[in-house]
This record gives C-alpha cells, structure tokens and sequence, in this order.
C-alpha cells in the first residue's frame, strides 16, 4: 500500500510540472504574439501629414455649445458643423479633425513641392443630426480645435508594432536602399527626441509602406557647429613660457608641424586638410525612426532609438 502511494504522489507532481511548464510556453508564446505599437495613439492619431493631393473635406466646425465664453474647444466638448442629414451624416459617425497649413517645399529635398502639409487635431462623434447642422462631442483632442477646422470621414488606422530592439548600430554600413532626409518635424522642431513625429521625402513613389524602419543618418556638413578658423596653428613662438622658469615657446594646443624634421617654428598642419585628404570614415548614425503613415511623395514617422538628437535635414536609409 505504502508503494502505490508513492507512485500516485510521484505521478502526480509530474502532472502538475508538465502544466506548469506547458502555461510558461503559452505564456511566452502569447507575449510574443502581442507585442506592444511602436507609437502612442498621440503620435500615430495626431502625427500628421504631407499630402500630394488634398482630399476635399466633408465639412468644417462653425462653431461651439459654448463659443460666447471662448474660441478653441477641447476634448468632451460639444461643437457645431455645417454638414447634416442633407450631406448623409448620421448620429454616430465619425470624423478626424485636420488643419491644412498650405503647400510645403524643403531645401533638403529635391522633389520641389511635396504636399500640402496638414496637422490632424482631433477626433469627433456626431450626437445630433438636423438639416444642415449637426452636434458633435470632441472625443480625442491632439490640440485646441478651432473654428474653421476641416473634417475627414474617420477611418483605423494600423500602427506596427515593435519589434525586438537591440542596441542602436552608431556605425552601421549603408544598405544601397532607398535613402531621403527628414524635411519637418511635428510643432516646427528642428531638434527631435525618441517618440517625437518627423517627416520624410521617401513615399509612395518611392515604395516605402507603413512598418518600413530607417537608420537617421548625418551627412557629412550638416549641423556643424565646430569652427576651424580659430584654431592655434602657431607651433612654437616667444610667450608660451614664463621668462623665469623657461616651460618652452611651445603651444599645447598647436596641431603637429608640417614637417616632423623640420625646425620648431615651421607650419603645422590644420584640421580641414586632413579632413579633406582622409580616406573615407564610418557615417555617423543617431537614430532610427518607423513609418506610420504613407502618402505619394512623403511619409509620416516616429523615432524609436537614437544615439543623440536628430536634427531636420538628417538623411535617412531604408534597412
């Protein structure tokens, strides 16, 4: 008797490991499954866009339930359109709220205009449907809403998600892919962080698709802040040593002399030639960005990694 209780016991404890180690498996098989978006709703609902060609609009806001009292509304209010059961609209619809701010060139890029350059600032849903008004309560606000603001029928829009992320490659070698410059940043930055919204010349035409990543890359020039022509370049000369304990006439912060057997007070040589003459040095990357939305010449983006802030005007390669 006493041997039967061991076998149940020892089965028993090999039933409940099994289990145990079968929902572990599930577990991960289920959290690699469901991996987190690469970008907050803040970014991939209020990123904006560059758009070839402007879609035409299903009407705008003409005003608010409490527009005596101010002129901007904010999420939870109610506002007023100028589109009713007239123009189709039914209680329950949806529209995204856009502001266009004219057409868009860089000097970065070379494809002349690029779009109309539009902010997306905000959400809403219709509650009350008459002629040729309706009532709306702002359900999602990316900014304050104003009066003259346009509406868009609302459509989901896909947000990639991340992927496994590993250390950012500040010396990767270029692919020989596609390769564009980030022309504007959301808000007129000119300096981004992680999670900031960015847009770039590469698009539609260009085959890039939502999901794309992309290494942010400096072209040599760019955003050069170091000077050159204040550089010591006196190697030795009368005043660098104090008269009495005689340090040397030499300048600690001279480049070497032009010719190393030569005498002291010979030119040395400067920065810019070397620069010049060097053979070719790694490109410096700082960042990585994803694509979330594409139009026909241009692609909204956000950055997930950097090595240090990303300026406009940065190129960008495809991976």
């Amino acid at each position: 008797m006493r041997k039967n209780t061991l076998t149940s016991r020892r089965m028993l404890a090999s039933v409940l490991l099994f289990c145990a180690f079968g929902a572990g498996a599930a577990s991960a098989q289920t959290s690699s499954r469901t991996r987190t978006p690469v970008a907050r709703e803040s970014e991939s609902a209020c990123g904006g866009f560059i758009e070839q060609t402007p879609q035409a609009a299903a009407g705008q806001l003409v005003g608010g339930y409490d527009e005596t009292e101010r002129h901007s509304f904010a999420q939870g209010d109610f506002v007023y359109i100028d589109a009713g059961a007239q123009a189709g609209v039914r209680e329950g619809q949806e529209f995204t709220v856009v502001r266009p701010r004219g057409r868009f060139s860089s000097k970065f890029s070379n494809k002349g205009t690029l779009g109309v350059y539009t902010q997306e600032v905000g959400r809403l849903r219709v509650v009350r449907v008459r002629d040729r008004v309706s009532v709306a309560q702002v359900t999602r606000a990316c900014s304050d809403l104003l009066l003259g603001d346009m509406l868009r029928p609302y459509a989901m829009r896909e947000v990639p998600p991340t992927r496994a992320e590993g250390s950012l490659d500040r010396f990767a070698e270029p692919t020989g892919k596609k390769t564009g410059r980030i022309v504007l940043a959301r808000d007129g930055r000119e300096s981004v962080s992680r999670d900031d919204v960015v847009f770039i010349d590469l698009g539609a035409e260009d085959s890039i698709k939502v999901g794309d990543y992309l290494t942010v890359f400096r072209p040599n020039g760019h955003g050069t802040i170091t000077s050159y022509g204040e550089e010591i370049t006196a190697n030795s000369r009368r005043g660098y040593e104090s008269n009495e304990l005689r340090g040397g006439t030499f300048s600690n912060q001279a480049q070497r002399v032009g010719n190393v057997d030569g005498p002291k007070s010979g030119s040395t040589v400067k920065s810019p030639t070397i620069m010049h003459s060097r053979p070719p040095v790694p490109r410096k990357v700082v960042g990585e960005i994803v694509v979330l939305r594409v139009e026909g010449r241009t692609a909204t983006a956000v950055v997930t990694r950097l090595a240090q802030e990303i300026h406009t005007g940065d190129a960008v390669e495809l991976q």
